[in-house]
């Protein structure tokens, strides 16, 4: 991948939406060269795809935060098994450093993400936490 197409990622990153016309003017490439590259960036399995993300989407878990989870011995799999369970979990993360995982996680109040934190620090295995709120989200790809 070289810095043109590095450029035509970065330009639909902001807006995928624009169309092949929009995409030649304003990196001063032509349509047929924007259209060859994302060809083949889509072949090559570099754009996986193009999605939408509607406002209801971040509505559903309007209390978002991250929880990172510090695991005792090898209890790994066993806990990202009964982790995978809880719908409030809506991505599990492996991880280096002070933490073991990171988690994702959505409720519809304070109050539900409260409840959730309980039970997963109760999980046999989870040696320690540390859980941060999502305030506000300025940039996302939807895709996980």
């Amino acid at each position: 991948m070289d810095d043109r197409d590095k450029d035509i990622i970065a330009a639909l990153r902001r807006d995928s939406r624009m169309g092949l016309s929009e995409l030649a003017d304003r990196l001063n490439m032509s349509r047929t060269t924007i259209r060859t590259r994302m060809e083949r960036l889509i072949a090559r399995g570099d754009i996986l795809g193009f999605t939408v993300v509607l406002k209801e989407d971040t509505q559903q878990a309007p209390v978002r935060g991250h929880m990172m989870l510090g695991i005792e011995g090898h209890g790994t799999d066993r806990i990202v098994h009964r982790l995978s369970g809880m719908p409030e979990v809506q991505a599990i993360h492996t991880t280096n450093g002070k933490w073991d995982l990171i988690l994702e996680l959505g409720a519809s109040s304070l109050e539900d993400l409260d409840a959730v934190l309980g039970q997963i620090r109760k999980i046999d295995g989870v040696q320690n936490s540390e859980t941060n709120l999502l305030l506000a989200t300025r940039k996302t790809t939807g895709m996980r």
